[in-house]
């Protein structure tokens, strides 16, 4: 090929890539085509047809890499920025006018606040990065500090730009990490059922699990064939000059190309805000897409900076959440599931209910004295409800439309898994199974010894513990690190990589900390905060094993009724047994040396802002297995104040009260000499 010619041909090329963007935006964000579908067709096909004359002409910002890659093994993970933080809930005016009311108590101010209210969209949380304009990277919002990746099922949204706009007069931001909610709305949510029932596939229950799934599908093919929507609704790092509001956000969005929801308030007060909210409530269902409520947010950037974050929610923003969505439906049965602890919980199955466009066939009724007093029996016609996304619950009993042919439940006196006897402890409302073999204990208890919290095993879950329980490869979660290859290969879908993984990653969990082995135990009341306790008073299994129940009692944060729980725990001999076999599997608890003892005993660390290097979780096992204790918030005992990027108000109380303050580079520093 001449020269001459692949300058034309590049031209070409590049001119067709400046144009298909610009239609682009014409056509899915401004709703204002300016060309014929077939025209636009004639470009995407010309363009597709250089691309794959000459590969060097496909550039990742090309309008054809949305038609979907080649199948990934596996999602890759990434580390946000900034954490993409879950939001506190509130169901009433009365919880939204006291959040307000805490926000100008904790500023110590009388005057208005102004807000940013947003319809919530009932779809998935992702984050977009664009480098120099360009779309770069895309990722869930995982566990808020890390996400998945999922660059290839993202660029075939057709309403994420791969380039930004070029606002007149003003410069397209060198990095933008750009965060919006992915969702299909309702019409072709329709659509894309029949489809499927039409092809004998089964239907999706409800657009969420549409989005969700279609997101984490690993060939971007099959996303593409997906009607996936989004809109932006906030940022996370960005090099953009200094913004000043939310609202001014918003409106920075709009002009790059982001697709902002139209419906959004801006500089409202507290009563426009409470208004809208009621507004919407009205007119959701006349909506395109599923809402579940109303987010609500400080408009003014400093303010939220002031506020700040708790653990794991900003101070300054709140999810209004619309009202419990209730329908009636017929209880067919009655059946008792049995949990970790041995527990017996009552589970209604129900004549399918549709509920806020999920389909509903199970509910919980809790307890034999949650039972008698909604009167609850088998036939009966039912109110349930679904209140803020928890497990949907039987509301009350419709008693006019019984027949006469109901029949009352009994719970039963023995368990319905291993026939084992029932007890019921005085003062408590749950019966319980007593034996502690019984598989569906097993069952339950192995799921949460994996959890992350815990020995975190990846790829354990429920289905292939299920397996392994009922062939008898598991009697206890000590067994997992007996299990071996050719064990594992004769399991229903455990293919050579799926074993070699699973081995791989219960190796790893060999070598844990001690808290989180504590914790893995499952011992009742013991969550992870109180095996951080036990961990940090007694800094060996052998030294609590042999705790006396008073001595674990004066532990502040214990109390007589969890030291009771872990000393009878401890007591079993079945128990003891069943950790002296972790250790025999080669379990390794690191056992701290004198000089970190001495070094940060009694020392206590507050962790704000997110770290490069490592997870929150990380850090804390790593204060921990060094003698030193993890508070939540700053006081006058903290020691240090560990502040990683975005430290928020911990940081600004830390400077008030003189605690010292260190970097993440610092923190390493410290944590590898002692």
């Amino acid at each position: 090929m001449s020269d001459r010619l692949k300058k034309r041909v590049q031209v070409r090329a590049d001119q067709l890539k400046k144009d298909l963007h610009r239609h682009n935006h014409q056509y899915y964000i401004l709703d204002d085509p300016e060309i014929s579908d077939a025209e636009y067709d004639r470009m995407m096909q010309e363009l597709m047809e250089l691309e794959s004359a000459w590969p060097r002409l496909s550039t990742p910002d090309s309008p054809t890499r949305r038609v979907g890659s080649p199948p990934l093994d596996k999602f890759e993970t990434v580390l946000h920025s900034l954490p993409m933080l879950s939001l506190d809930n509130g169901f009433n005016d009365t919880e939204i006018i006291e959040f307000d009311s805490r926000i100008k108590r904790f500023l110590k101010t009388d005057k208005p606040i102004r807000y940013t209210a947003e319809p919530k969209l009932d779809g998935i949380a992702v984050e977009v990065v664009y480098r120099e304009g360009v779309f770069e990277i895309a990722s869930t919002r995982g566990d808020g500090i890390h996400g998945e990746v999922i660059t290839a099922n993202v660029k075939t949204i057709r309403t994420v730009p791969m380039i930004l706009q070029q606002p007149k007069g003003l410069s397209i931001p060198s990095v933008l990490e750009a965060r919006g909610e992915v969702y299909i709305d309702k019409e072709k949510f329709e659509s894309l059922n029949q489809y499927r029932l039409q092809n004998q596939q089964p239907a999706f229950a409800n657009p969420r699990n549409a989005a969700a799934g279609s997101l984490r599908q690993l060939d971007s093919k099959i996303t593409a064939g997906r009607p996936l929507d989004i809109f932006f609704y906030g940022i996370g790092m960005t090099s953009e000059p200094a913004l000043t509001s939310h609202s001014e956000t918003l409106q920075r969005f709009e002009q790059l190309g982001l697709r902002v929801n139209p419906l959004i308030r801006t500089q409202i007060d507290l009563q426009q805000t409470l208004d809208f909210y009621h507004e919407l409530d009205k007119t959701r269902h006349d909506l395109l897409y599923e809402i579940d409520g109303m987010v609500i947010k400080v408009d003014d950037l400093d303010v939220q900076r002031a506020l700040g974050e708790k653990t794991r929610s900003p101070r300054w923003a709140i999810a209004y959440k619309f009202k419990a969505v209730q329908e009636t439906t017929r209880v067919i049965d009655i059946e008792v599931q049995v949990g970790r602890t041995g527990a017996l919980t009552p589970v209604a199955h129900l004549a399918p209910a549709n509920v806020g466009g999920v389909t509903v066939s199970r509910a919980t009724l809790h307890n034999e004295d949650e039972i008698q007093k909604k009167d609850v029996r088998i036939g009966d016609t039912v109110l349930i409800q679904r209140a803020g996304d928890v497990i949907p619950e039987v509301v009350k009993v419709i008693k006019s439309k019984r027949t006469g042919q109901e029949r009352p439940f009994v719970m039963p006196l023995h368990c319905p898994v291993c026939g084992a006897t029932v007890l019921r402890i005085e003062g408590e409302a749950a019966q319980r199974c007593t034996n502690a073999s019984c598989p569906a204990q097993v069952k339950a208890s192995i799921k949460h010894f994996a959890s992350k919290g815990a020995f975190d095993i990846e790829g354990l879950g429920s289905k292939l513990i299920g397996q392994l329980v009922d062939k008898k490869h598991l009697c206890s979660y000590a067994d997992l690190f007996f299990l071996d290859q050719q064990t594992l290969e004769k399991l229903e879908r455990m293919g050579p990589k799926s074993v070699k993984n699973l081995m791989s990653a219960i190796e790893s969990s060999k070598t844990v900390q001690l808290n989180r082995f504590i914790y893995g135990l499952g011992i009742r009341h013991v969550g992870e905060n109180v095996a951080n306790l036990l961990a940090h008073d007694f800094q060996s299994m052998e030294k609590l094993e042999n705790a006396p129940e008073n001595e674990l009692a004066r532990i502040e944060g214990i109390g007589p009724i969890i030291a009771k729980s872990i000393r009878g725990f401890l007591a079993q001999e079945e128990n003891r047994k069943t950790i002296d076999r972790l250790f025999q599997g080669g379990v390794i608890v690191p056992i701290k040396s004198d000089e970190s003892e001495k070094a940060f005993k009694e020392t206590v660390f507050v962790l704000t802002g997110s770290m490069a290097s490592m997870t929150r979780s990380r850090a804390k096992d790593l204060i921990i297995n060094a003698g030193g204790r993890v508070s939540n918030s700053v006081s006058r005992k903290t020691d240090y104040l560990v502040a990683g990027k975005s430290p928020g108000s911990k940081l600004r109380q830390a400077e008030k009260l003189g605690i010292q303050i260190v970097d993440e580079v610092q923190f390493e520093s410290m944590i590898n000499q002692n």
